[in-house]
């Protein structure tokens, strides 16, 4: 791959007390590159990208961040280096309206860009613009999911993370949030997705790394993937 990596993991171990979930995974993200990271339920996807962003404490290898080594690194270093989180659950603030959850988050990047403001993340969800004096206690899940997206992209990101991107939504729902990920990587901005349906991860991402039991079982371009519906089928079939 000719792109520098925006997220560049060798080795990397990771336990939750005696648990160990990740076992010497290699992992990297070029720049403006879409990844899928697949696998079934409790295979380490979600700790993978939380070991990346340094919430995940007992862990051990090399993690570099736009080429800094951030392997011992907190949430908050990570972060300043252009790393958004849309996290499983979406965490919002339900106490602030849609505008507030919008404004608390926006900066400007780390060359100094404000590509992504208010007015264009609410271009990007109209449904969010008509709610604006909204709580977000008071948002549908598939209004709160877009609000998470939108506050990530007020950060102004080199990486956007999202994990479980579609979990829980209506049908409807689904088909814009995927559309949303395809005009962000139409923009430059990196991605790592995590999300049940495969298809659709593999439809818009350049490549697919896949867990199995903390390890990487497959990795390679989406559209290899894609062609060898057998095997993947061994690692994400029910």
């Amino acid at each position: 791959m000719s792109a520098a990596a925006i997220i560049d993991i060798a080795g990397v171990n990771a336990w939750y007390g005696s648990s160990h979930v990740l076992r010497g995974i290699d992992f990297r993200v070029g720049e403006g590159e879409t990844v899928g990271l697949l696998g079934r339920n409790g295979m380490g996807k979600s700790t993978l990208l939380r070991t990346i962003l340094g919430h995940v404490r007992e862990r051990e290898g090399a993690i570099h961040v736009a080429g800094r080594d951030m392997s011992r690194a907190k949430p908050h270093e990570v972060a300043r280096l252009g790393v958004a989180y849309v996290p499983e659950g979406r965490g919002i603030f339900p106490n602030l309206t849609v505008r507030e959850n919008l404004l608390m988050a926006a900066r400007a990047g780390c060359n100094g860009r404000r590509d992504w403001d208010e007015g264009r993340v609410l271009d990007l969800f109209p449904r969010l613009k008509e709610r604006l004096g909204h709580g977000g206690q008071q948002l549908s899940g598939g209004e709160q999911q877009m609000l998470s997206i939108g506050r990530a992209l007020m950060t102004n990101p080199d990486c956007l993370i999202l994990d479980e991107a579609t979990e829980g939504l209506a049908p409807k729902i689904v088909h814009e949030i995927w559309n949303v990920i395809a005009t962000v990587r139409g923009t430059g901005i990196a991605s790592i997705v995590v999300d049940r349906n495969y298809r659709a991860v593999l439809a818009h991402a350049e490549r697919v790394v896949v867990l199995e039991k903390g390890l990487v079982a497959m990795s390679g371009a989406a559209a290899e993937l894609a062609a060898a519906p057998a095997a993947l089928d061994r690692y994400l079939g029910v």
